[in-house]
């Protein structure tokens, strides 16, 4: 299991953020759906080129902006309230870190989009441009958010 699951490391910039996306199982379902299909990062305007759904081990370039983004999926969650994926960066990323993307059933029946992350700049462009680049993190994570709403 991947970093987000636990305590996240230190030396890196932390992100924790979520959204209430709606109430009950229909919500769950469609969005955690959404997620594993890849649907969610192509909502927030990536293009997805993907070995397969969201799975251990599964490879993702995401590009956006001329940017080449590759990761690999570190761990799954698959239960009854709670549904989703981590991955880790791979060489080429721009950022060196994990992103943890879930979709959560609550006991009051509402669906919430929740994402954790770490990251430090990963290549020379984002250690020059980091505040640059922590903004891009930023409104990428808003993005993915308000994307498992649909």
């Amino acid at each position: 299991m991947g970093a987000t699951a636990g305590v996240l490391p230190a030396g890196y910039r932390h992100t924790r953020a979520a959204l209430c996306i709606g109430r009950g199982e229909d919500t769950f379902l469609a969005a955690s759906d959404a997620l594993s299909r890849w649907e969610v990062h192509r909502r927030a305007g990536l293009r997805v080129e993907a070995s397969g759904p969201a799975a251990r081990g599964t490879d993702v370039v995401l590009r956006w902006c001329g940017f080449r983004i590759p990761c690999r999926v570190v761990y799954t969650i698959d239960g009854p309230f709670r549904r989703g994926f981590a991955y880790g960066t791979l060489a080429g990323h721009p950022e060196s870190g994990e992103e943890r993307f879930c979709v959560e059933r609550r006991a009051d029946g509402s669906v919430h989009a929740v994402i954790t992350a770490f990251s430090r700049p990963g290549r020379w462009f984002t250690r020059i441009a980091d505040p640059a680049a922590r903004a891009v993190q930023r409104r990428m994570t808003a993005r993915y958010l308000r994307a498992m709403a649909g």
